[in-house]
């Protein structure tokens, strides 16, 4: 039995988006400012935010590396909405992350490493997936519900203002 060569692959555009993620993650890393993580936001086939993991820098526990990104996007942009952007992150997104990209409307999200690489070297959100799930009365933080029908003036408010948004 003889043996054959397969043909070099070519690198997609996806996979060299995501290089550039998985690049800033390791910078991240090495310049010291912040978990190993990295995100791009691409429209159309071209870059347009990428950011590594702020929350070092920022002294910003939300500034993860998506929604750093995702803050540059609509800056770039000029709009809260990404629909028609994907967004490339080095690893899959955290759950505040995964939120945030759902409220930014990205269409796609492409991930290299997974939620179990990341628990394996301490960034564990198993906590926060599990209290999603579970009825106000059963979580960890204690939720307490204050001026419920005074906070209803200013739903009432946008409501009134914003007749396309009932």
């Amino acid at each position: 039995m003889g043996f054959f060569i397969l043909p070099a692959m070519k690198n997609t555009a996806h996979e060299e988006f995501m290089r550039m993620a998985i690049e800033l993650s390791e910078q991240n890393v090495k310049q010291n400012l912040g978990g190993p993580f990295g995100a791009v936001i691409v429209k159309d086939g071209k870059l347009v935010a990428k950011s590594g993991n702020r929350v070092f820098p920022e002294q910003d526990p939300t500034a993860h590396a998506e929604i750093s990104a995702i803050r540059l996007a609509c800056r770039q942009l000029g709009t809260h909405d990404l629909t028609g952007c994907e967004i490339y992150t080095s690893c899959e997104p955290c759950p505040m992350c995964l939120g945030a990209i759902y409220w930014a409307r990205i269409n796609k999200i492409y991930y290299a490493n997974t939620q179990k690489d990341a628990a394996a070297i301490g960034f564990d959100d198993h906590l926060i997936y599990n209290e999603l799930s579970c009825d106000m009365v059963a979580r960890k933080l204690p939720f307490v519900q204050l001026l419920h029908d005074e906070a209803l003036i200013a739903f009432d408010l946008w409501k009134a203002s914003n007749p396309e948004k009932k």
